[in-house]
């Protein structure tokens, strides 16, 4: 939950915008040398010397994309930074700045935003960003938070959804539908909890699964592996509305087909198990859960041999031309039509 009954508690009116900012973001530190301006004055400066600036931004609603009940301020602070940071690498772009939006309703301390506030504070340390400006303003209802990410990269070095070619390879970092998982034990926990507040759930058995939810982590390193086997992929995207959406995305981007080979998705063994227990369908999980800020791409069979025996990337289907359409290929070898199903209708 958001509060202690015990915790101290200051009132935001207490220290107005500017001083809540300015507490806020005090111990923010600068990692870029293109940030010339950070946090202070009407507007950030940065220098990109020539490199090319890669901007995204993206919206979470409390009630909509987050529940305040299992979803620890501090975990929600790093995640926003997170999903924006997966956005610059599926550019194959090196992330470098953040700005932090906030609208907050009266319910919450102060206390409670320098949780959220920690939460931004570690994943930019972790990931070597600045954060570099933002506003605050007041909300009737609840929490919303906006992040903008920005990035740089040499030109001609960025890769777009639209470039992969028929015979290309898709290839996907790390496993999918762990984050969905998660979601659910979560979601059964809070049931619980509202008919008798006093069990104490044992969620060992989730551990994995349930932090892909809480706290995801964005690709990096694979940015960085990409480099250093010398593989430039064709296409790129992340995995966040599911592995469906973003096929569909790429294949549409860049007017190809697809068969997606239902064996070669990778599943943790918890995704699995967990699936078994509530009577899921893994591939189904895999396909439209969402939220695995994995990495999907596009790679030209020449570069098979660099990628092949590489632990942290699966290759999981083939690219054809776009008249034969976009199929999975299921283990008893029939051909499906993919349809993007993605997170909002997955429990239709």
């Amino acid at each position: 939950m958001i509060e202690d009954k015990n915790q101290q508690r200051t009132q935001l009116n207490d220290l107005g915008e500017f001083g809540l900012i300015e507490h806020l973001t005090k111990n923010f530190k600068l990692n870029q040398k293109s940030t010339v301006k950070g946090i202070g004055d009407d507007a950030a400066v940065l220098n990109f010397d020539n490199k090319q600036v890669i901007v995204t931004t993206d919206l979470l609603v409390e009630g909509v994309h987050f529940d305040l009940s299992y979803m620890p301020l501090k975990h929600l602070g790093y995640k926003a930074i997170i999903v924006n940071l997966s956005d610059v690498f599926a550019m194959n772009a090196k992330a470098t700045q953040v700005t932090v939006s906030i609208a907050v309703s009266n319910r919450f301390p102060l206390e409670a935003l320098e949780d959220l506030y920690a939460g931004i504070e570690t994943a930019a340390n972790i990931y070597g960003i600045d954060v570099i400006g933002g506003d605050t303003t007041s909300s009737n209802k609840g929490l919303l938070i906006s992040v903008t990410a920005i990035g740089e990269i040499e030109p001609k070095n960025e890769v777009y959804r639209s470039g992969a070619k028929p015979n290309d390879l898709l290839v996907v970092s790390g496993d999918l539908g762990a984050a969905y998982m998660g979601l659910q034990v979560l979601e059964r926990e809070k049931e619980v909890y509202k008919v008798n507040p006093n069990s104490q759930p044992d969620l060992e058995a989730y551990s994995y699964i349930i932090e892909r939810q809480l706290k995801p982590e964005a690709r990096k390193d694979i940015i960085k592996l990409l480099e250093d086997l010398d593989v430039k992929p064709t296409s790129m995207i992340d995995v966040s509305d599911g592995l469906s959406s973003e096929i569909i995305h790429i294949c549409k981007q860049s007017k190809v087909g697809c068969d997606l080979y239902e064996n070669k998705i990778p599943l943790d063994p918890q995704v699995i198990s967990t699936c078994e227990e509530f009577n899921i369908d893994s591939t189904t999980v895999a396909l439209n859960g969402g939220e695995d800020y994995e990495l999907l791409f596009t790679v030209s069979q020449d570069d098979f041999p660099k990628i092949k025996a590489n632990p942290n990337l699966s290759i999981i289907g083939f690219m054809k031309e776009e008249k034969e359409g976009i199929h999975l290929v299921t283990r008893a070898d029939t051909r499906i039509p993919i349809k993007a199903q993605g997170w909002k209708n997955f429990n239709d």
